[in-house]
């Protein structure tokens, strides 16, 4: 269609559309001074005049960006100088028009949910919908943007930190926000407008630049993410739920983190590594003072720590040794069965059926709060005036032991042993012919994985309270390694993302229960379809899964080339 019409038509088109588009963001932004539900009862209460809410500030937020992003460009290139051929002004424009539009869909449907009909959502909401929609007809005239290249740009070193340091506290604000949100309506509105921010940073080539600042200040990245996770509890007010929550989200990480190992650089399909994690919690519990303990003999937590990964060490040693020598489907099909194994041992262990360890479908309950060195996780504290509960000391015990979890794993991926495991994963015959001992590395990484997920089984016997077998069931093994495959097979970032959507989704949208699994598949599929290499894509696995392997590969040359050349800045380059 755009073939035919005259080059002074397109002209004209683009300039009426980048006017519509700008018209249009003009109304969204004036929607929020208005009442988008007619009582309160909807959202964060959206129902005053002149007096927006902080989910409308966030829309106008979005707006925002698209009124920025469709006007800067009218002041024409000459007067930006030549850093306007480094922004895809107009892609990023499209993608706020669409994420606009997608926040004020799930508002408008929200606020008709939760009031009982479409009759409930007044004037603010449609003229938000109508504008966000407007501007999606307007951008599409707008010509498509070249690839954005701010990586290109060499800045100086503070501002590098100082947009770490930023993108880390906005990070802390986002978390803590959405936890704060009781609703499903809120959260999922908020939700949207995060997912469209950072949508329209990646189209405008702000993640590209902080990738390069990032890899250039890691030491400051690491501290700054450890500092806000730290400080994550502060921000709770208290809230023993959301920190349940929380602490529940770095257990599921910690766990997965182990599973990448197997899947995400050896290549092992394993469906069946929950049991490793029953492992370590069945061992903890049993150790434990619990009244229901079957063993007299309460060694000391970090002691228990270490036995409950040694127990599932060893369990991946036996089911291991003898089949791991297959692969594939067969792999697959002998690790399904080795977890649902587990799960009917821990059942016959009842003194009936067996020795009487777990009492069987019963499992282990009253299992004491930790007690580590004199400090009772189980008592509240205030520290700057905030109480700390029982759920925030659990929290801040697995950040300890996630960092110690993301270090083995990271260390053990930039190794000899870790480049093994590649080998085997790109072609395992390939790795035997140059000399790869491909059975010992293989059952390394099972053991390793599974040492990890022992550690995480051992703290979420004490923070759960009690252990029993159907807790790990084939359900949890088909979570963890999907929120693998979601954040990014191979990455450590990319795995900490998919296993926090996958744990907080179920936990704020309880209405949805019964239809969890369908979602869940939904997600799966559009995943698998738009981006398979995940999230977060590890460099290496993503030319797996394009058809053009040859230019993704010439990309990846330059952005490995781009990124030794910010390292080791020239004088002579571009500087902001």
């Amino acid at each position: 269609m755009n073939a035919i019409i005259p080059s002074e038509h397109k002209i004209r088109f683009r300039f009426v559309g980048r006017g519509t588009g700008i018209t249009a963001a003009v109304l969204m932004i004036a929607s929020i001074m208005l009442p988008w539900a007619y009582t309160g009862a909807a959202l964060d209460d959206v129902s005053y005049w002149a007096s927006p809410s902080p989910l409308q500030i966030y829309f106008a937020i979005l707006a925002g960006l698209l009124l920025v992003l469709l006007a800067v460009p009218l002041v024409g290139k000459e007067r930006l100088g030549k850093y306007a051929k480094l922004v895809a002004w107009n892609s990023a424009a499209k993608v706020a028009a669409v994420t606009s539009t997608v926040m004020a869909a799930v508002a408008l449907i929200s606020i008709a949910l939760e009031l009982g009909g479409l009759i409930n959502v007044m004037i603010g909401a449609w003229l938000a919908l109508g504008g966000a929609v407007l501007s999606i007809i307007a951008t599409r005239y707008l010509p498509d943007s070249p690839e954005p290249r701010l990586e290109d740009v060499a800045s100086p070193r503070w501002l590098q930190i100082l947009a770490v340091a930023v993108i880390m506290a906005a990070g802390l604000f986002a978390a803590a926000t959405a936890l704060g949100y009781d609703d499903a309506g809120s959260f999922l509105t908020f939700a949207a407008f995060l997912a469209g921010v950072i949508l329209v940073l990646k189209s405008f080539g702000f993640f590209d630049w902080l990738s390069i600042a990032g890899a250039a200040n890691n030491r400051v990245l690491v501290l700054s993410a450890f500092a806000v996770a730290f400080a994550f509890p502060f921000t709770q007010n208290g809230s023993d739920a959301n920190m349940s929550i929380a602490s529940q989200v770095l257990i599921f990480a910690a766990t997965a983190l182990g599973l990448n190992i197997v899947v995400g650089l050896v290549g092992l399909l394993d469906l069946g590594y929950i049991a490793f994690l029953g492992a370590g919690a069945f061992t903890a519990a049993i150790l434990s003072e619990s009244a229901y303990s079957t063993v007299n003999w309460h060694p000391p937590f970090i002691v228990t720590v270490l036995i409950s990964g040694t127990v599932a060490a060893t369990l991946g040693l036996i089911i291991g040794a003898p089949t791991l020598r297959v692969s594939g489907d067969y792999l697959a099909i002998v690790t399904l069965a080795f977890g649902e194994i587990f799960r009917i041992t821990m059942i016959n262990l009842d003194g009936n059926d067996g020795p009487n360890l777990t009492h069987g479908s019963n499992g282990i309950p009253a299992i004491p709060d930790l007690n580590f060195l004199g400090f009772d996780f189980g008592v509240s504290h205030v520290i700057l005036g905030v109480d700390i509960g029982r759920f925030a000391n659990y929290y801040w015990l697995m950040l300890i032991l996630l960092a110690i979890i993301i270090v083995v794993f990271t260390n053990l991926n930039h190794s000899r042993i870790g480049r093994g495991w590649v080998a085997i994963r790109e072609d395992e015959l390939a790795a035997e012919a140059m000399g790869v001992n491909t059975f010992l590395l293989k059952l390394l990484a099972f053991a390793g994985g599974a040492f990890l997920a022992g550690l995480a089984g051992a703290v979420k016997a004490h923070h759960d309270v009690s252990v029993t077998p159907d807790q790990y069931i084939f359900l949890e093994s088909a979570f963890l390694l999907s929120a693998v495959v979601l954040g990014g097979m191979g990455t450590v970032l990319g795995v900490l993302i998919g296993a926090t959507i996958l744990k907080l989704l179920p936990e704020k949208l309880r209405f949805f229960s019964d239809y969890r699994l369908l979602a869940f598949g939904l997600l799966m599929v559009i995943m698998m379809r738009f981006r398979p290499e995940g999230i977060i894509a590890d460099r290496r696995r993503a030319l797996e899964f394009h058809d053009k392997n040859e230019e993704l590969a010439e990309e990846v040359e330059e952005e490995l080339i781009t990124h030794h050349a910010h390292l080791n800045p020239d004088p002579k380059g571009f500087e902001l």
